[in-house]
């Protein structure tokens, strides 16, 4: 790093507000820059990554429960999201979203999907819901001043 780039963080730095914020035409850190810390440590790990890997796997091998999971979650790491399908109807009123919305108590129900995907789709429905509300009185409003 060189001098020129080092600098403090936080409110003692040039260009900054009272509040801690950048002032206009003080764009920060430049982008993609690392924390001394970060840095340091990639320096003494270069040139040591096949080793440091080699060491893991022969650990798991070994029967080591913390480096086989270490392991096992770089090669098939957890789903953090999974595809949901069963029927729903087609969304094009707020009638209809609450037929939706019986549409993934059903599903529920059924045990089609679980209450956390059901409630992640019905979050998604009930934004559409909103989207189409929006939708309906901005057309009422621009319908009312052209009327005039």
């Amino acid at each position: 790093m060189s001098k020129k780039n080092d600098r403090n963080s936080g409110a003692k730095t040039e260009g900054r507000n009272a509040d801690g914020t950048f002032a206009p035409g003080n764009p920060g850190k430049p982008k993609g820059s690392r924390h001394r810390a970060t840095q340091a440590i990639e320096a003494m790990l270069e040139g040591q990554q096949e080793a440091l890997t080699q060491r893991a796997i022969d650990k798991a091998l070994e029967g080591d429960v913390t480096a086989l999971r270490l392991c096992l979650d770089r090669i098939a790491p957890a789903r953090k999201d999974a595809p949901v399908s069963f029927a729903l109807p087609e969304i094009e009123t707020a009638e209809d979203a609450a037929k939706a919305a019986r549409a993934i108590l059903k599903a529920i129900a059924e045990g089609d999907v679980t209450p956390l995907e059901a409630a992640t789709v019905m979050a998604v429905v009930e934004q559409f819901r909103r989207t189409l509300e929006t939708t309906e009185i901005e057309r009422r409003i621009t319908a009312l001043e052209t009327s005039k």
